[in-house]
C-alpha cells in the first residue's frame, strides 16, 4: 500500500495526491484541526480552484478556493501542493504531486 488517500485533478490535468501521513498532520489539534470534517472541500479546491506559484520555491504552488459555509469567519480553503517527477531505473519520469498542508484562512476579496 502506498498510503495515498486520494488523487484527483487540477484544472490543468495534473494529478494531486494526499497521503494519510499528511491528512493526519493537518487535521492535528496543533496544526489545523479546523479541516476536519472538509475533506471534500479540499478536493474541490484542488480541482477547481485558483492556482499560484511560490516566488521563492518554483515546484511549490497554493491552490485556494472561496467558500461559504467555513467555521470561524474564514472563508478560503488554502492548499500547499509540492510538483515532483519520480525517475525509475530505465530513466523514465512519472509526476509526483503531493498536497503538504491545507487550512482554513480568511482572504479579503
Amino acid at each position: 500500500m502506498d498510503g495515498k488517500r486520494w488523487t484527483v485533478q487540477d484544472r490543468f490535468d495534473n494529478e494531486i495526491y494526499l497521503t494519510n501521513e499528511r491528512w493526519e498532520h493537518i487535521i492535528a489539534p496543533e496544526n489545523h484541526p479546523e479541516m476536519t470534517g472538509y475533506e471534500e472541500h479540499l478536493k474541490d479546491t484542488i480541482k477547481s480552484g485558483q492556482r499560484t506559484q511560490d516566488s521563492l520555491v518554483p515546484n511549490k504552488y497554493y491552490y485556494r478556493k472561496s467558500f461559504d459555509n467555513l467555521p470561524d469567519g474564514n472563508n478560503y480553503i488554502v492548499t500547499v501542493v509540492i510538483f515532483k517527477m519520480n525517475v525509475d531505473e530505465e530513466g523514465n519520469s512519472t509526476p509526483n504531486n503531493f498536497i503538504v498542508t491545507a487550512y482554513q484562512n480568511f482572504i479579503y476579496r
